[in-house]
């Protein structure tokens, strides 16, 4: 059953956003706030928000499903609105963004052999493409932005309970991440860290498949005689800005750590910094963006080439 999440009068009701191309989540997403005790309305035109939201606030909190589809969407309307009710002593409003990578929306629409719908007739690829130039000023907007290209429904599901529940109200929630810079950095990381300078496993022909969750990849690792420094420094930022960004009001913050392949360095980094912080007892979920895509292709890591330390 959902929660049971009434408005307190004194304090601004929150409105969230629901946006993104279609087949990176929206529905999902929709349902997991509705599940959480928002009242959800799924396919909202922007012309009827200002009826919807005159007169006194709502006594729970709203999620309004925006799809680029609607005769009367355009990227600057939905901008302007949720601005406009930015300025409401009334409201708290958050424009989610879930977004995922093109090739990863055509394998989806190819799975399940939908049409696109603003390219009903036409190679999926042409709306996906047209669809994505369409959000792109939305998406450089959105408060929360929410990669869903190497996601499954249920850790979508995990991922809005963990960012809108209403228990986690006032408290930082963290994302630590790992992942390839041959693949391009992770959307919306809010601090990154290069681990390109630590010797790499991938030239040790024993740790080359293992990845940095193995207790043997973080020694091999650990031998290098940055990595301690290393590790304790981003430990300490870590421990100093996590109170801050929490104390401004952040709701969230994503950790990132690079490396060539997305494999050992950028994983074993990711492991010890979300131990510390769960240690510390903050909120925290980890990802391995480019492992957790090869396992869900069944693939092996790919072979890299001779490294530079550049970003």
């Amino acid at each position: 059953m959902p929660n049971e999440t009434s408005h307190d009068p004194g304090t601004p009701a929150r409105v969230v956003f629901v946006t993104g191309p279609s087949g990176a989540g929206r529905s999902t997403a929709i349902h997991a706030l509705e599940d959480l005790g928002f009242e959800a309305i799924d396919n909202m035109p922007l012309g009827l928000l200002p009826r919807l939201l005159e007169g006194p606030p709502p006594d729970r909190p709203m999620a309004l499903g925006i799809d680029a589809r609607n005769r009367d969407f355009s990227a600057a309307g939905l901008v302007a609105a949720h601005d406009r009710l930015a300025t409401s002593p009334c409201y708290t409003p958050d424009l989610l963004y879930l977004d995922c990578a093109a090739d990863v929306l055509q394998r989806r629409y190819s799975e399940t052999r939908r049409r696109h719908p603003l390219a009903p007739e036409a190679d999926p690829a042409q709306g996906i493409a047209q669809e994505l130039s369409l959000l792109g000023p939305v998406r450089a907007h959105a408060s929360v932005l929410i990669d869903t290209s190497a996601l499954t429904p249920h850790d979508l599901k995990a991922e809005m309970t963990r960012l809108f529940a209403p228990t986690g109200a006032g408290r930082l929630a963290v994302t630590v991440t790992s992942f390839s810079y041959r693949r391009g950095l992770p959307t919306g990381a809010d601090l990154v860290f290069d681990c390109r300078f630590l010797r790499n496993p991938h030239w040790d022909s024993a740790l080359r498949q293992e990845d940095g969750r193995a207790p043997t990849v973080q020694a091999y690792i650990a031998a290098d005689p940055r990595f301690t420094a290393f590790r304790d420094q981003v430990i300490t930022m870590a421990d100093l800005l996590l109170p801050a960004f929490e104390a401004e009001g952040k709701s969230h913050l994503t950790i990132a750590f690079g490396c060539t392949g997305g494999q050992h360095r950028s994983v074993a980094m990711t492991e010890i910094l979300s131990a510390h912080l769960a240690e510390m007892g903050w909120p925290v979920s980890k990802r391995h963006r480019e492992v957790e895509q090869r396992r869900a292709a069944g693939t092996s890591a790919e072979p890299v080439g001779p490294e530079a330390n550049r970003t």
